[in-house]
């Protein structure tokens, strides 16, 4: 048998130092888990750890991956917003079941720093009927992202921070051990609800100072000195 249409390739992420890349599965996004940004959109900050209940979770195509940095401004929307974040990249299956989360960081390839770019009014709109906000997050060219660093260059991830440049003012910036959720956290949440492989990419949430964007607005994203990514809002 053959197939009828030809299967788009997987996205392929660069990883740094080499000519590898990293193809993608899927793109798993957490949501508030800064608490600044939580209090920002008008949500409660868990003031303790166990009173954070259960992280929000939501998807994004693999193929709104952007590499090249060049990002159209999307359809639908007056108002595209900039959520830097975290990238974590799996390269090993888990296991059946849950995960343990002292286990978690063994599952991990890499990291990088990308941003969720967000139809806020979309986004707005859904919430206040009820609604799924799918059309506000999970649309082309979405997630742009730097290229990936090995875990064993990065090193301890906590103590790094994520900023965001934008037309060379800080908008964003955010320490990871402010993290709600940590990563090892946010895996074992996740093997609840999925089965994670190889291939699979998480977007850790976004600190405080998320804001509109425009054709023109050049950004630039950082995971410190680790992990860079440049680029451009275009025209429609």
């Amino acid at each position: 048998m053959a197939d009828v249409i030809r299967p788009a390739e997987p996205v392929r992420i660069p990883v740094q130092g080499g000519s590898d890349r990293f193809p993608v599965r899927r793109v798993y996004c957490v949501g508030r888990n800064f608490a600044d940004h939580a209090r920002e959109m008008g949500a409660a900050a868990p003031a303790s750890k166990a009173e954070r209940g259960t992280p929000v979770f939501f998807l994004k195509p693999a193929d709104a991956i952007v590499l090249d940095g060049q990002v159209p401004y999307p359809p639908g929307t007056r108002d595209l917003h900039h959520e830097v974040e975290l990238v974590v990249a799996l390269g090993k299956d888990a296991p059946a079941g849950e995960i343990d989360p002292a286990n978690a960081l063994d599952l991990v390839f890499g990291y990088g720093v990308g941003l969720d770019l967000t139809r806020r009014d979309l986004q707005a709109n859904a919430k206040a009927k009820g609604l799924p906000w799918d059309t506000g997050k999970s649309f082309d060219h979405s997630a742009p992202m730097s290229e990936l660093v090995p875990a064993s260059q990065v090193g301890d991830y906590t103590s790094h921070s994520i900023t965001l440049e934008i037309n060379g003012q800080r908008r964003q910036h955010g320490q990871l051990t402010d993290l709600i959720w940590n990563v090892e956290d946010i895996l074992h949440e996740l093997s609840k609800l999925y089965a994670l492989k190889a291939g699979d990419l998480v977007f850790m949430g976004t600190p405080a100072g998320v804001a509109a964007l425009s054709p023109g607005d050049a950004f630039r994203a950082t995971l410190d000195r680790v992990a860079t990514l440049e680029g451009r809002i275009l025209p429609a």
